[in-house]
C-alpha cells in the first residue's frame, strides 16, 4: 500500500486504505484490517493524506514531507515522537521542532495530535519511509 492510497474519514477514527471509488462514496478497508466497507460520500467527508499540507509561515508543506521528517527524528535520531496525550505546550513544542515555521495561529493542537497518531498508524503498517516512491512528476524530469 502506498502513502496516496490512505485517507482519513469525517466521523470516523483512523486511517483507511482506499479500494475503490464508486458514485455514492467509496469502498475502504481500515489500516491492517482486512474486512471491506462502503462508506457513503454523503454523510462522510475523504481526505488522501498525500492532499493534505501543514501550514507554514510563508506558504504550506505537505503532510508525506511533515511525516518523513518525524520518521528521520524517530528512526536516525533516535527521538521517537511525543505522545499525542501529551499537554498543548509539550505539543506545540515537538511540532516546533518538527516544522520550525508552522503556523500556530491555523494548525491547532488538535491537528498536531491527529498528525502525531496518524505517523504512529503508518509507521505500524509500515508505510512511511525515507525511501517513499516519488511523485509521478518527479521522475519525468
Amino acid at each position: 500500500m502506498k502513502f496516496k492510497d490512505v485517507v482519513a474519514i469525517s466521523g470516523m477514527g483512523g486511517l483507511y486504505e482506499m479500494v475503490k471509488q464508486r458514485p455514492n462514496g467509496m469502498l475502504v478497508r481500515p489500516l491492517g484490517g482486512t474486512k471491506t466497507q462502503l462508506v457513503s460520500n454523503r454523510i462522510h467527508t475523504f481526505s488522501p493524506l498525500d492532499k493534505i499540507s501543514i501550514y507554514t509561515s510563508n506558504d504550506t508543506v505537505e503532510l508525506k514531507e511533515v511525516m518523513r521528517t518525524i520518521f528521520k527524528a524517530d528512526i536516525e535520531e533516535g527521538k521517537p515522537p511525543i505522545a499525542h496525550k501529551s499537554g498543548s505546550s509539550e505539543l506545540k513544542r515537538y511540532f516546533r521542532t518538527i516544522l520550525e515555521d508552522y503556523d500556530e495561529e491555523r494548525v491547532y493542537v488538535s491537528d498536531i495530535k491527529k498528525v502525531i497518531k496518524w505517523y504512529n498508524l503508518l509507521k505500524e503498517h509500515d508505510i512511511i519511509n525515507l525511501e517513499d516512491e516519488p511523485e509521478e512528476g518527479e521522475e519525468e524530469e
